[in-house]
């Protein structure tokens, strides 16, 4: 196991999936880093269907060098001008309404998780020691000196910084909490204590999402002029969810995401396996009056995967001492954006920055370093978190949160009208992802790490 006994700083990443390797082979990038991640499964797998991924992170992915393999197992052309992504269709009815492109500058790259996680694991360095059935118990941290991680199984090992990339359940992020409620408690503030404590556990959001990887051929044989075959993307929108699917793996599979969404549940408790196999039968009779294009597709679903999408409540920082999160140990959010797996690339290619900036080093890396990722991740992470909260309602066509309105009450040309308005709406909050750049963060970051005395 790892020890400090090294002048190189010693990194300790909880965590393998898409955000801890991400960061693991972004901080690969500089030779006085020793890297060790300690992953709690026996074998390093991704769980998942599709992955997008917009134009402000695949330029941290085209920084990293993964790109030439990464367009190998997509079928997705990166295009740098205007492309049309998604039709949307408000679908809950016998004969859907195409009423909206999602036009981006850029491509949206689609992929399948374990694709993206294997063209990682290709691109790590072996210096990058990866330690599997390691799962973390807890951790010490102290004044000076390093920093002590406990493992399930009875081993320790020792590290200068922790990163926990350990998802939503995050060990690490119990343990950063526990420490500010600590100090908050020595302090007399014991309410404040409480309520820091209630950032812990997550919360369900409301939503279920049922996924499913259907073969090309057998949606093409059940429907040959399905539109899934011959456009990019589609989300069949309704009242109480909605749709996605498109193509990943080269054209060979559809990634199918069906949403069940009761905004009324959100932030309650999950009574129930929060990941389970299900049949169909669990989420179709939500969609069982929609449009044909639907019912081929619902068809196809062979025993879902379900899941009750929960997240966590936005905390004021991700960083307690020498301890930072990153991805959904930080900041999980709901999938409306796609950008959950965007923002977790984000983090581990600021994190990465100032870890790896020539002026960080043991004694001041809590101060600078990891002051100067929390200032610019925190706020803009939880930025993302709220839009994709609010693109949750209007996918279930609301347009002002808690203002139901019936649409198949309004004469077409209202309703249209609305829709349009829905769909204006749904960019205005999405289009950061491809009209703004990884770079002014960067330059930020580096501008606040290098002003500080």
């Amino acid at each position: 196991m790892a020890s400090a006994n090294t002048n190189k700083l010693q990194v300790a990443i909880c965590g393998a999936g898409i955000g801890g390797l991400t960061f693991a082979l972004a901080l690969s990038r500089f030779p006085d880093i020793d890297i060790n991640i300690y992953e709690g499964a026996r074998a390093l797998t991704e769980v998942g269907a599709g992955i997008g991924i917009f134009p402000r992170p695949w330029k941290i992915i085209k920084m990293l060098g993964l790109e030439a393999d990464l367009l190998k197992v997509t079928e997705t052309k990166v295009v740098n001008g205007p492309v049309s992504v998604f039709q949307y269709r408000k679908s809950d009815q016998h004969e859907g309404i195409e009423f909206y492109t999602l036009v981006t500058e850029g491509s949206l790259i689609l992929f399948h998780r374990a694709d993206y996680q294997q063209t990682l694991l290709n691109h790590l360095p072996k210096r990058c020691q990866t330690h599997c059935s390691k799962r973390l118990r807890s951790y010490v941290q102290r004044q000076s000196g390093p920093i002590e991680l406990l493992f399930e199984d009875g081993t320790t090992a020792l590290c200068d910084v922790l990163v926990g990339a350990d998802g939503l359940k995050s060990v690490v992020r119990a343990g950063v909490l526990g420490e500010k409620a600590q100090r908050s408690r020595s302090e007399g503030r014991w309410q404040e204590a409480a309520d820091i404590l209630k950032h812990v556990e997550p919360v369900w959001s409301g939503t279920n999402a049922y996924r499913a990887l259907i073969p090309v051929q057998k949606l093409r044989t059940i429907a040959p002029n399905h539109r899934i075959l011959n456009t990019p993307g589609v989300q069949y929108l309704g009242k109480q969810g909605y749709i996605i699917a498109y193509r990943i793996s080269g054209g060979q599979l559809i990634n199918f995401v069906a949403f069940v969404i009761q905004h009324k549940l959100e932030n309650t408790k999950f009574n129930g396996p929060w990941m389970s196999t299900v049949e169909p039968s669990a989420f179709s009779t939500s969609f069982a009056h929609w449009e044909p294009d639907v019912q081929a597709l619902i068809a196809c679903v062979e025993k879902p995967m379900q899941w009750a999408i929960h997240t966590v409540r936005p905390m004021q920082s991700f960083v307690s001492g020498r301890v930072a999160l990153l991805g959904d140990a930080a900041h999980s959010m709901t999938p409306h954006q796609g950008s959950g797996a965007g923002q977790a690339l984000e983090d581990a290619c600021i994190l990465a920055t100032v870890l790896g900036h020539p002026s960080t080093n043991r004694s001041n890396v809590a101060h600078r370093a990891l002051r100067v990722y929390d200032n610019i991740r925190c706020p803009f992470a939880y930025k993302v978190m709220q839009v994709s909260r609010a693109n949750g309602r209007h996918l279930t066509l609301e347009l002002d949160e808690g203002v139901p309105v019936d649409l198949d009450s309004l004469p077409p040309k209202q309703q249209w009208d609305y829709l349009q308005r829905l769909g204006n709406t749904v960019v205005k909050n999405w289009e950061w992802a491809w009209t703004t750049s990884i770079d002014t963060s960067l330059k930020e970051a580096l501008h606040m790490l290098e002003s500080q005395v």
